[in-house]
C-alpha cells in the first residue's frame, strides 16, 4: 500500500510522540519544565538516570525540537524547553479529535436510539 504524503505538522507531531514515548525523556522534560534550563550534570543530579543516558535523551529531544542547546560558560551547554513542536502535536491531536467527534456522536445517537 503506498504511503500518503504527510504534512509538516504530522511529521513534527510524530517526532514529538516518539520523543514522549519514553518515560526517561518525559522525566527530563518535566525536570526542565520545573527547574528551567539545565546542564546534563544538573539533570543527572536530580534524576535517577546516568549522565550518558541523559545526554542521549537530550539529543533525541533536540532532534524532535523539544529542547534547544545553549552554550554557556566554560563550554557548559544548558538545555531549554522549546514548546513549538508540542503545540503542533496538540493541534494535530485536536484536529484528529474533531474528525472523530462527528462519527462518534452519530454512533452514540444510533446506539441510544436502538436501545429504546
Amino acid at each position: 500500500m503506498p504511503q500518503l504524503p504527510r504534512s509538516d505538522a504530522e511529521s513534527i507531531a510524530e517526532q514529538v510522540f516518539v520523543a514522549l514515548g519514553d518515560p526517561s525523556r518525559r522525566a527530563v522534560l518535566a525536570a526542565l519544565a520545573a527547574d528551567g534550563p539545565s546542564t546534563v550534570t544538573e539533570l543527572a543530579a536530580r534524576l535517577p538516570i546516568t549522565r550518558q543516558a541523559i545526554a542521549k535523551h537530550l539529543t533525541l529531544l533536540a532532534e524532535a525540537g523539544l529542547v534547544t542547546a545553549e552554550p554557556g560558560e566554560r563550554r557548559r551547554v544548558r538545555y531549554r524547553l522549546h514548546s513549538a513542536p508540542m503545540q503542533v502535536a496538540q493541534q494535530f491531536l485536536a484536529a484528529l479529535a474533531r474528525d472523530w467527534d462527528g462519527p462518534l456522536g452519530a454512533l452514540k445517537r444510533h446506539l441510544d436510539g436502538s436501545a429504546d
